[in-house]
């Protein structure tokens, strides 16, 4: 669960990319999200090493709704990762990055006009249609551009993953994709057959997040296989693109025990020898991994400002951040870990929780945590695991500026994105005016 470069020494000192976690603290301030990018860089090469032993070669899309930023874009478009855009926001954000739209995927369950049109024009390469209604918004588009959208249908093929029920989508009572039932994808690859402006080129099914098992990865892929042969039967189409998303789980904690990537490819390779029919080329395989890439890499610095101890006996430890940097424990009751820098937590320490800064009681990073015994304000608190749906989901919540996000590489640090200022939290308000009275007052 720590960070490749991650290193404790004997004074219990924190440094992460050869830098000294106080030295990034009194530098950039706090709270910060710190970013390793021999991490990023590892997960992002070894996701694309691990496909290109499929046959044929498999490609992976980094999800971009985990954590994206002007920079990452472009650190995927140097090592030759694909990206999974679910707004005209992101997208944007990858363009200006340098990211070549071409080798993007557009999903998400609802894309405005706008956002079709603003595709269209920079010329993604793939669209994840999620519903009839969307495919028939592409269409029109398209041919309002005289192009063809690629397209993969996305459909939900009916597996609960055993994870959270917030962040399970493929099951069938879902907002999001086409069910493969009652004859609703079947539809919808009719549809997409016949409408001007749509190639219809594979299927795409995401069963969730956080996902700790492989059968539920291969089971999602038999799933979009056994539905070709439908489609190839019925309607002489066989896909050349199956995308089956992300979901891979990583270690939040010592309980989490995620399978290891290589094992779940050499899974679907047997699966994908075993459905192809005879006579036809198997598929591309398409990945989407996003927490699996950074989620490891990313660690949130926080200064300790109070520590009391409340009539029951219990102690809370609240710091300089909380649920507008970091929202998923109050959302999904997501589980963390930290570490104090410089001091060992020890047997004769006390636990007590980990607070936010922020007015809701519900603003708890980490409900029971062992902390040393001379813990003390101003302290400075790393909270592991913290790279994916931590900075993507970050609020101005009480009117609190955003962290800034450092990339720490070789004890060099670069800002991925500066901290937020009170000035930034009303640039964009519009003044008090008085409003006219009329005759009546």
């Amino acid at each position: 669960m720590f960070p490749i470069t991650w290193n404790q020494d004997d004074s219990h000192q924190i440094s992460i990319g050869g830098i000294p976690i106080r030295d990034l603290a009194e530098r950039f301030g706090t709270p910060l999200y710190v970013m390793d990018y021999a991490t990023l860089a590892d997960r992002l090469t070894r996701y694309r090493a691990a496909l290109a032993t499929l046959d044929p070669p498999g490609l992976p899309y980094f999800a971009g709704k985990a954590f994206l930023c002007r920079a990452m874009a472009g650190l995927l478009e140097d090592l030759g990762i694909g990206l999974d855009v679910v707004s005209g926001g992101e997208l944007a954000t990858a363009v200006a990055g340098g990211f070549r739209p071409e080798r993007a995927i557009f999903h998400g369950n609802v894309k405005t006009p706008e956002e079709i049109a603003y595709g269209l024009e920079v010329g993604v390469g793939l669209w994840g249609v999620d519903s009839l209604d969307e495919l028939e918004a592409l269409s029109r588009a398209a041919s309002h551009f005289g192009t063809q959208a690629r397209v993969v249908l996305r459909l939900t093929p009916g597996i609960e993953a055993h994870t959270h029920a917030f962040i399970r989508t493929g099951q069938f009572d879902t907002k999001f994709g086409l069910a493969m039932s009652e004859g609703i994808a079947e539809e919808a690859v009719a549809r997409a057959l016949a409408l001007p402006g749509i190639q219809l080129v594979g299927f795409h099914a995401h069963i969730g997040s956080q996902i700790l098992e492989i059968a539920p990865f291969l089971a999602n892929l038999e799933r979009l296989l056994s539905f070709s042969r439908v489609t190839l039967s019925t309607h002489g189409f066989w896909p050349e693109i199956l995308d089956v998303g992300g979901g891979l789980g990583v270690r939040y904690t010592a309980e989490d025990d995620p399978p290891a990537l290589e094992t779940v490819v050499e899974g679907m390779r047997q699966v994908i020898a075993e459905y192809t029919p005879a006579g036809m080329a198997a598929p591309q395989v398409l990945m989407e991994p996003g927490r699996s890439v950074v989620a490891e890499a990313g660690v949130t610095l926080y200064r300790v400002g109070a520590i009391k101890r409340v009539p029951s006996g219990k102690r809370y430890v609240a710091v300089d951040g909380g649920m507008g940097d970091n929202i998923r424990p109050a959302l999904y009751q997501a589980a963390y870990q930290a570490v104090v820098d410089g001091k060992a937590p020890g047997a004769d320490g006390f636990v007590g929780a980990l607070a936010g800064r922020y007015c809701e009681s519900g603003d708890i990073l980490i409900p029971e945590a062992r902390w040393p015994a001379d813990l003390e304000v101003g302290d400075l608190v790393a909270v592991l695991v913290t790279g994916a749906y931590n900075y993507a989901m970050a609020s101005n919540y009480n009117r609190v500026p955003r962290p800034a996000v450092v990339a720490v590489h070789q004890g060099e640090a670069k800002v991925w994105v500066q901290r937020e200022r009170w000035e930034d939290l009303y640039r964009l308000d519009g003044a008090w005016e008085r409003w006219e009275r009329g005759a009546n007052g």
